[in-house]
């Protein structure tokens, strides 16, 4: 196993074009995650433009010395961070050079306390930190690296994996910590972007930039339901102003502690970071005059960019419109596990609302989606029969015409979208969609929460059960046993395709097992396995 001692200054730079490269493959996918009406910059693009600046400045520095390179990189993210995500990111860098200090390398457990200084420095630099960003994506991670260093302090590549991992589960916990994230069904895009960072970092030091060059950064997913796909946009009207950004460098030392208590009455979103020298301030203001007007006497000014955000946001408004799909009929379907999610939107799922076993979606969350897809006659797919009472409460609630297929498994939701005619008429879609949704058989494979006793079947808690078409069929103690116990119950003589979708405690190699278990049992079947992701469900068998 692969184990890093100590990184210097040159090995540091590669780290960080290695990250740089890294985020600058999903940098669109970091931008689309910004849920905001307001387009302060995107994300993912200000991240990395403040990343290659850093990069840039890295070079202008020959000496080998960790705590040079460091101080180099923390300069060129500050001359040319981007937006709100960048100014951020400027101060992680320049906390973590500060942590770096005098050192000529750094082990893991020097890193541990760089990022702890990065997350102090980055919340310090902010008028109003928020959490359920960026901000709480550092602090969680500094915090992992440490408790890591405590039993690891000299390899880097295990401390760096604590912070990775780290950093990735609070991502995807950022939703609980944001409601407007949460109502998005999205994870903070400048925590997605710090994370895909760090992991680049980690990858350098594990010897994988070859092989990074045919791969993609995970996009990480909410750690919670979303209630639908599309993007909510709020109706009233709000006023944004102006975003203003601006580089002032001093005649005389400047005070950032001074500048920030100045301007902080002056707007929001405020962040004010630098030294004596050179000051960076982001704000969003109605008066962006009266800002520059303090700034101005203070040094020479560098940089400055004041943008409109009320007509960006109408931009954006628009751009909403034409992204969404000028469909006659939308359809709207229930599936939890971003693998079964994935299955809706290829088979042309206008929206998709997360729920299902345990987590039934709410008539407010199903009518969100209903009013917010681009089209008045709306066909509902509930996928669970827990699902189909709620989804007939809606159309009392809206003016758009609704229909509710009552499907009441996955399958027969896959099913019945296969169904979908795009040329026929709301009506016969309806129509065509029920008939097609009694065509397959559902077979759930789970355990069993508790000992019970149902129509003479005696089930022990945590044994392996199995239920067709949302009866009770069998019990077991091996999953392969028992699914071939109730594939033999069946009639297969006009079945063709086997569909196993696995879920989220299932890993790859098992649900092979059970296919190449059924295709000796069953030849003539055609026997496809899909990632379902679903929770709960070891398996969802499709028997069409």
């Amino acid at each position: 196993m692969r184990q890093v001692d100590s990184v210097n200054g040159r090995e540091l730079r590669e780290m960080l074009i290695t990250a740089t490269s890294w985020l600058e493959k999903s940098a669109s996918d970091i931008d689309a995650l910004n849920v905001f009406p307001v387009p302060d910059g995107d994300t993912g693009t200000n991240m990395l433009l403040t990343m290659r600046s850093s990069v840039e400045e890295s070079y202008q520095t020959g000496d080998s010395s960790a705590a040079e390179m460091a101080q180099a990189i923390a300069r060129g993210a500050l001359m040319g961070a981007r937006g709100n995500s960048g100014v951020i990111l400027s101060q992680i860098w320049r906390g973590l050079a500060q942590g770096l200090q005098d050192k000529p390398s750094f082990t893991g457990s020097d890193l541990a306390e760089a990022l702890r200084q990065a997350s102090i420095a980055a919340y310090h630099g902010i008028s109003n930190p928020v959490e359920g960003t960026i901000l709480t994506v550092i602090r969680e991670a500094a915090l992992a690296g440490q408790t890591q260093a405590v039993s690891d302090e000299n390899d880097l590549i295990s401390v760096m994996e604590a912070i990775v991992s780290a950093a990735n589960e609070s991502v995807a916990n950022t939703p609980t910590l944001l409601p407007v994230l949460r109502d998005a069904g999205v994870v903070d895009a400048g925590g997605q972007g710090l994370y895909t960072i760090l992991e680049g970092a980690l990858r350098y030091l594990r010897g994988e930039a070859e092989q990074m060059q045919f791969r993609k950064p995970q996009m990480i997913a909410s750690s919670i339901p979303s209630p639908a796909r599309v993007h909510m946009v709020a109706s009233e009207e709000v006023a944004f102003g102006y975003c203003t950004e601006f580089l002032i460098k001093g005649k005389k030392k400047l005070n950032p502690e001074k500048i920030k208590a100045r301007m902080e009455k002056e707007g929001q979103s405020l962040i004010v970071v630098g030294d004596k020298t050179t000051v960076r301030v982001h704000i969003h203001t109605m008066d962006p005059g009266k800002v520059i007007h303090y700034a101005t006497p203070l040094g020479t000014m560098h940089q400055v960019t004041i943008r409109n955000m009320d007509e960006q946001h109408q931009d954006f408004l628009e751009m909403q419109k034409q992204r969404a799909p000028a469909v006659d009929v939308a359809t709207v379907a229930v599936a939890s596990g971003d693998g079964l999610a994935e299955v809706f939107s290829s088979l042309g799922t206008t929206t998709i609302v997360r729920g299902g076993q345990t987590m039934n979606p709410s008539t407010k969350d199903l009518l969100q989606a209903v009013e917010a897809v681009a089209s008045d006659k709306v066909i509902i797919l509930p996928n669970n029969k827990n699902i189909v009472l709620t989804a007939e409460q809606i159309q009392p609630l809206t003016k758009k015409r609704i229909e509710v297929v009552d499907t009441k498994t996955i399958p027969q939701g896959i099913a019945a979208l296969l169904a979908f005619d795009y040329e026929a008429d709301f009506e016969t879609n309806a129509r065509l969609m029920r008939a097609a949704k009694s065509t397959v058989k559902t077979i759930e494979i789970t355990q069993a929460i508790r000992s019970a006793q149902l129509d003479g079947l005696k089930i022990r808690k945590k044994q392996v059960i199995g239920l067709v078409d949302g009866e009770m069929l069998a019990a077991g103690n091996n999953t392969i046993d028992l699914l071939n116990k109730i594939l033999a119950r069946l009639d297969l003589k006009n079945s063709e395709i086997i569909t196993i979708f696995y879920g989220s405690d299932t890993n790859l190699a098992e649900a092979e097992q059970v296919s190449a278990s059924i295709r000796e049992q069953y030849p003539q079947l055609q026997v496809e396995i899909v990632r379902g992701g679903q929770p709960h469900y070891n398996y969802i068998i499709s028997l069409e």
